[in-house]
């Protein structure tokens, strides 16, 4: 991370904007609208990298009940005490990282998007990364890793694919630092890409396998693609 505390960069501001536009924002969750299920919340959290913008994610812990080992943005289930669903993001992700969210600007969130194989509603924060501070796993139980991974390398065309799911579900995928992204975590950072305007013309042909180790759900009544 660099240049602590600055102002938000010119590359934010088509983010920006398009966070107004609630078509748009409609657009990103239309494949699995939030029912009305429990509420939860993740962080995606946007910070300036040497190589321009990144996003913080976390590998979940192999020993987790739902998506052992996947990647996926911080974040969890609302609780009662937090303000709202941006508290809850900003909660999970200081349990999870250890970031100091005084350094985080909220900069809005998206629809609902509903998680079959949890149960959740999940609503995505967006943030900018304002004043960056030391991460580190703060519970082995819930995180393997976390890796702040620049928008360039995500959105190289060589790291970009479709995956299909046994179930028949079709959707895009990251391949980072060897680890896959797919299911939820891939749609929404997608959508994040589209708002921002920073895609890359891509193979939309490629096609990926999903890794068996992330076909490990523990909960064999609520079957689904979903990563996080």
């Amino acid at each position: 991370m660099s240049n602590p505390d600055m102002e938000r960069p010119e590359w934010l501001e088509n983010l920006t904007a398009a966070l107004s536009e609630q078509s748009r924002l409609d657009r990103v969750v239309a494949l699995r609208p939030g029912i009305g299920a429990r509420p939860a919340a993740v962080l995606i959290l946007i910070g300036d990298g040497p190589d321009g913008p990144e996003i913080m994610f976390v590998e979940r812990a192999a020993g987790m009940r739902t998506h052992p080992g996947q990647i996926a943005f911080p974040g969890g289930a609302a609780e009662d005490d937090d303000h709202d669903l941006a508290d809850t993001a900003l909660r999970e992700a200081a349990e999870e990282t250890g970031v100091d969210r005084s350094g985080i600007e909220v900069l809005g969130v998206l629809p609902p998007a509903h998680v079959d194989v949890s149960g959740f509603d999940v609503t995505a924060v967006i943030a900018w990364w304002r004043k960056p501070s030391p991460v580190e796993v703060m519970d082995a139980r819930e995180a393997a890793s976390i890796d702040i991974v620049p928008v360039a390398v995500l959105t190289d065309p060589r790291h970009r694919a479709q995956v299909h799911h046994p179930s028949g579900y079709t959707g895009p995928a990251f391949e980072v630092n060897g680890h896959l992204i797919w299911g939820l975590t891939a749609h929404l950072l997608d959508g994040v890409l589209d708002l921002a305007g920073w895609q890359r013309p891509w193979n939309r042909r490629r096609e990926l396998p999903i890794p068996a180790r992330y076909l490990t759900d523990r909960s064999p009544d609520r079957g689904g693609p979903d990563a996080h």
